[in-house]
């Protein structure tokens, strides 16, 4: 908590406890919540915070290089605390997200930039399947 505390005083924002909490759920589990799942695991600490708190909060700690937005195609966002780039594998039956963690993917972005020319300046990949209880 003590790195998200420096950067947002650095970057002059306030440190407020619902933005620690908010944070922290984001940082202590690999679940990839969502705006929705984040204010109602957080309502009954916090029961006059607003939704509005959590959005401005993600968008925050989007802009601060603190957090991924994931767009998996369900009509809202995931986020995810875990900034090194990696990819997600997402179950097309129960919603669930995970991250594939491995080496295999760090070349990704030389290789797409020695292919096309680009010069890239970020990536997501996305796997979808069924996860091991829903298959």
């Amino acid at each position: 908590m003590l790195e998200i505390t420096k950067v947002l005083k650095e970057n002059g924002y306030k440190v407020t406890p619902q933005r620690l909490a908010i944070y922290n759920v984001l940082k202590s589990n690999k679940k990839h919540p969502c705006v929705d799942s984040i204010y109602n695991e957080l309502q009954s600490k916090f029961p006059t915070m607003s939704l509005a708190t959590v959005y401005k909060s993600l968008e925050v700690f989007k802009n601060l290089g603190l957090v991924q937005e994931l767009n998996v195609g369900e009509g809202s966002f995931r986020y995810d605390a875990n900034i090194i780039p990696h990819p997600h594998v997402i179950c097309l039956k129960c919603g669930k997200i995970d991250d594939i963690e491995s080496s295999d993917f760090l070349n990704l972005t030389d290789y797409a930039e020695a292919k096309t020319g680009y010069r890239i300046t970020g990536q997501q990949v996305y796997f979808y399947g069924y996860c091991p209880k829903c298959k």
